[in-house]
């Protein structure tokens, strides 16, 4: 077995092992938090997704010439709804007074030498934030989620093969614990490392 093959198939032995759903009762019943003890911190949440299309695609969106209108206004009004909508569309999530939410594109740069056909990748990024007792995790994802596909319905005449994917939360902050997508995946990668060395040194005694 390949060095590559073992440290990929110890990835998820080297995980942190996960905590209780909070969103189960004792009985395995799903259940809505109460959050009623709990003290209302500033929260911040940010999500990122891509939406995979073809160059020529992202060319007529840049340019405004896409049938349906401008395609980044309707998104990021649609992510921004979608935010404010989130208890309502998600069963078990509080439905929370967001003080501010934003949905921002990242477009690729594309060298002029690139075919039309090609695949570029444009990046979303949601961010929200509250003063609440329970987190804007699911409303930053939300609003992502909702603005790719917004973009997916205002160009798929032109380009049905378009993908959603990636879509994640990339950093929290407020209430009892922080994330960072950056070093949570560091330390992952490093746990995995050591427990792939600790297996080639076992298997060379």
């Amino acid at each position: 077995m390949s060095a590559s093959r073992i440290d990929c198939a110890y990835t998820f032995d080297a995980m942190p092992k996960p905590t209780r759903l909070t969103h189960l009762n004792s009985r395995g019943q799903a259940t809505m938090v109460n959050v009623g003890a709990k003290i209302a911190t500033a929260r911040e949440a940010i999500a990122e997704g891509v939406v995979q299309m073809r160059r020529e695609t992202l060319a007529a969106i840049s340019s405004g010439s896409i049938p349906k209108g401008d395609v980044f206004a309707a998104a990021r009004l649609a992510g921004i709804l979608a935010a404010k909508k989130t208890g309502e569309l998600i069963p078990l999530c509080h439905p929370l007074p967001i003080e501010s939410v934003s949905v921002e594109f990242e477009l690729p740069k594309i060298t002029a030498s690139k075919k039309s056909s090609e695949s570029v990748d444009l990046r979303i990024r949601a961010t929200a934030s509250i003063t609440a007792k329970t987190g804007v995790e699911m409303e930053a994802l939300t609003a992502v989620a909702m603005a790719a596909l917004t973009i997916y319905d205002m160009c798929k005449a032109i380009d049905r093969a378009m993908s959603v994917r990636e879509i994640k939360l990339i950093r929290k902050t407020g209430g009892k614990t922080d994330f960072n997508r950056d070093s949570v995946e560091k330390k992952s990668f490093a746990r995995a490392r050591t427990a792939a060395k600790s297996h080639r040194a076992s298997r060379s005694r």
